[in-house]
């Protein structure tokens, strides 16, 4: 097995300089450096992360961080998150992948154990851990939920106005009776769309009607549970539109609704948020939101991989844009209902 020291021998420098050059540091000569990456590559040279961290006093792992692995994130959410990052990460660094709700405490969060974290943070819950990492003195990038009082590089996709542009989008439609499937209580997503349902209600001069906000927990089994709730309404009271604040609980409104004997969107429309893989291929197709998760997961990653190398991330809040994506599962209804 090819080791560090065996490239340094052969390229004539020191191993410090091989580990720093295989690790892009930017301390060594670009010549030096692709003259090493040349060689480690023609002797089929495997990285070996513990030599490395012995040689560099570092771990070489990433921390993703989500607020919780066990409710709430769906399971579109955590692949886009975790595809994004290791798609810049790559062979870099270690990719640990953990639910903040899994630590009793964060004794073992520091700088040994983690080069930078990421934080796909769906919960004000997360706030101590945040604050706890970044007083660690450890490269830390938020991403998903807008944070205050931390020195950290912020990334948020724009939720409440990608729900008010799909709950305006019903309105102009004709719909006037919308009602909501919330997300899981406790998550600023949650907040977000909701907020932007409502701005959009009220800017059209529109109330929300009894019965017509239903919570949901951001799976399946929620949307399933809350559609049928709506569907006990009597039936010139039932909503002609219902705003899903995700695909998934979209799908198992859908689902509800079909049982009913009902269809989409001709007896009643449906709409989601996140534009996960899947909603392009229900019957019918899903009406959404896409939220760009795998692009901010990328972007997260490739600053902090920037700030490790130069041990500083600027305290900085960045904003994605978030896309209406309109397919089947709307009727236009003349004249309003």
């Amino acid at each position: 097995m090819v080791t560090i020291k065996d490239i340094a021998r052969l390229a004539g420098v020191s191993h410090t300089t091989v580990s720093r050059a295989l690790n892009d540091s930017p301390l060594i000569n670009p010549d030096t450096k692709e003259r090493i990456k040349a060689l480690a590559a023609g002797l089929n040279y495997s990285p070996n992360f513990s030599a490395r961290s012995l040689v560099l006093d570092r771990s070489y792992n990433i921390g993703l961080f989500f607020s919780t692995l066990q409710t709430g994130t769906s399971a579109g959410f955590f692949y886009e998150a975790v595809r994004g990052v290791n798609d810049i990460i790559k062979s870099q660094y270690n990719l640990v992948v953990r639910g903040i709700d899994d630590y009793k405490s964060y004794e073992s969060i520091t700088r040994k154990s983690f080069d930078g974290i990421l934080v796909m943070s769906q919960s004000e819950a997360d706030q101590p851990f945040i604050e706890h990492a970044a007083a660690k003195g450890i490269p830390l990038i938020v991403m998903n939920r807008p944070v205050e009082n931390a020195q950290v590089m912020n990334m948020i996709p724009d939720d409440r106005g990608g729900a008010y542009r799909i709950v305006e989008y019903l309105i102009e439609q004709g719909h006037r009776r919308i009602a909501i499937i919330e997300g899981k209580e406790s998550f600023k997503s949650t907040q977000s769309r909701r907020e932007g349902y409502f701005d959009a209600l009220k800017k059209h001069g529109l109330t929300v009607a009894l019965g017509y906000r239903v919570q949901g927990n951001y799976n399946l089994e929620s949307g399933y549970t809350a559609m049928n709730k709506l569907l006990k309404l009597p039936e010139r009271d039932r909503p002609t539109a219902v705003f899903c604040c995700n695909d998934e609980m979209a799908l198992g409104a859908i689902k509800a609704i079909h049982e009913k004997g009902l269809k989409v969107p001709g007896d009643m429309s449906v709409v989601g948020f996140d534009a996960q893989l899947f909603s392009g291929y229900t019957s019918p197709a899903l009406t959404t939101v896409r939220r760009p998760i795998e692009q901010i997961g990328r972007e997260g990653a490739a600053r902090l991989l920037e700030g490790i190398e130069k041990k500083q991330i600027a305290k900085e809040t960045i904003y994605f844009h978030t896309e209406l994506v309109i397919r089947d599962s709307v009727q236009h209804i003349s004249g309003g209902a």
